[in-house]
């Protein structure tokens, strides 16, 4: 589904990203780890468009997305979070949604424009399509509330809410655990296994360790901007050099 290959960034003399190669196949859950500054977010806005490259190969599904602007990365089904919760502070949670769901490809704006019945049925459909995000996602509760007001970990699971909404094949998760407490990250890593047993394919960023080994089929840790080990969780907690440059122990805690 996604190859990265030779992907590079420079700032300066600085290089963020130095020669990071990755293969995801559909269907995987991959996780991308490493210790602050590692270039583990810049890689993530190399890939979805909020950065270009200075070089390297980004394919999606075959197709070659390298210059292209995010919008169009996500018409293309990759779709992300990010750190900072993106959302409209003032609507409510549903509206999130339906205001997300609207900048799908598939809604055709003049149609939208003018009122059309094939407009009002793509609206009736949003609605109920907005609806089962909530319900699936455990946000009924909450539904009329306007985002502002929400606890932080509702915030969070609004976020990944707001991504689904733009139907994505592949699914870019930048740190959903962070500020979490331990029964919001239980019920958040439930959440992160449903969606990928749906058959959306996820590329998740996490500094909650155990929740990503307990997460990822693959491994994948960045230090400096170069990938230095890939595997399957028991291999990346055994790996040495991960241990030295991220973990900081040869002891592992399970």
């Amino acid at each position: 589904m996604l190859e990265i290959k030779g992907l590079s960034k420079y700032f300066g003399g600085l290089a963020a990203v130095n020669e990071f190669d990755l293969n995801i196949n559909k269907g995987e859950l991959v996780g991308l780890i490493g210790p602050n500054g590692a270039g583990k977010t810049t890689t993530f806005n190399l890939v979805t468009g909020f950065l270009r490259p200075t070089r390297g190969k980004i394919m999606l599904e075959g197709n070659d997305i390298v210059g292209r602007k995010p919008h169009s990365v996500a018409e293309k089904g990759m779709v992300r979070t990010f750190q900072a919760t993106s959302i409209f502070r003032n609507f409510t949670v549903l509206q999130n949604i339906v205001a997300a769901s609207h900048l799908n490809p598939k809604v055709v704006f003049w149609e939208a424009a003018l009122h059309t019945s094939s407009s009002r049925k793509q609206d009736e459909h949003i609605l109920s399509q907005s609806l089962e995000i909530i319900r699936f996602m455990g946000l009924e509760g909450v539904k009329d509330t306007p985002a502002k007001s929400l606890p932080h970990g509702h915030k969070r699971i609004l976020g990944i809410a707001i991504a689904l909404a733009a139907e994505p094949k592949l699914l870019l998760l930048d740190e959903p655990l962070s500020g979490m407490n331990a029964e919001e990250v239980s019920e958040t890593v439930g959440l992160i296994k449903r969606i990928w047993q749906r058959g959306i394919t996820i590329l998740l960023i996490e500094h909650n360790m155990r929740a990503t080994m307990s997460l990822c089929q693959r491994i994948v840790v960045l230090n400096f901007g170069k990938k230095i080990a890939e595997g399957s969780p028991e291999e990346i907690k055994r790996n040495s050099e991960v241990i030295r440059a991220y973990l900081g122990t040869s002891k592992y805690a399970t």
